[in-house]
């Protein structure tokens, strides 16, 4: 069940407009306390079979969706039915975190915020294969914070030795499978298009 704040204020206690992060941002448009839900997840919730289907949403980026991973079954399409929430930009400091209640996702603030602030939680990517400096620089992050990966990865399991624990956001679900999958689909895709092309250059 969302919090009464979620239902009462909905969008009106924030909005969307262009981020010096990146591209649109989600602000708070009132100051917000620690632990208010401010905004729901939403869009088409579908299988990740669809959702590779589906990938990329721009050919452009084929590392950027607006997926949100809800089990190994399925995912939140957020380009798709989707609202403001898709347009939080990612800190490795964030302002929110993401909270998965039944199947639906709800943005929460981890601490107090601050009208004219502008959202943010860790997105947290998880790829199986070694991150390489390639390969972090597939994912960049914009963030500026102090504390700044670089990169919209998580950092492995190892990284985080001597650090202490930390509560793992379930936003760090954002993308956890659709990073390494969808890079591997678009590369067959990629590869299936070069090869129907040398096919057809052969005919006479």
């Amino acid at each position: 069940m969302p919090s009464k704040s979620l239902v009462s204020a909905g969008g009106r206690r924030i909005q969307t407009r262009r981020s010096d992060v990146h591209g649109n941002g989600v602000f708070a448009v009132q100051d917000i306390a620690e632990g208010e839900t401010l905004i729901e997840y939403k869009g088409e919730v579908i299988s990740w079979k669809e959702a590779l289907r589906r990938h990329p949403h721009d050919p452009s980026q084929p590392n950027h969706t607006f997926y949100f991973h809800i089990d190994d079954e399925r995912v939140i399409d957020g380009g798709v039915k989707g609202n403001a929430a898709r347009w939080i930009n990612h800190s490795c400091d964030p302002s929110c975190e993401a909270d998965e209640q039944d199947g639906r996702v709800f943005i929460k603030a981890l601490r107090n915020i601050a009208a004219g602030e502008e959202l943010s939680y860790d997105y947290g990517l998880i790829i199986d294969e070694p991150y390489t400096k390639k390969l972090k620089s597939e994912f960049p992050c914009w963030c500026g914070s102090k504390n700044c990966r670089g990169t919209l990865l998580a950092p492995k399991p190892d990284e985080k030795k001597g650090k202490g624990k930390k509560k793992e956001a379930k936003s760090a679900s954002k993308g956890r499978k659709d990073a390494l999958e969808a890079r591997k689909e678009a590369k067959k895709k990629k590869d299936k298009a070069k090869g129907a092309k040398a096919s057809k250059s052969g005919k006479r």
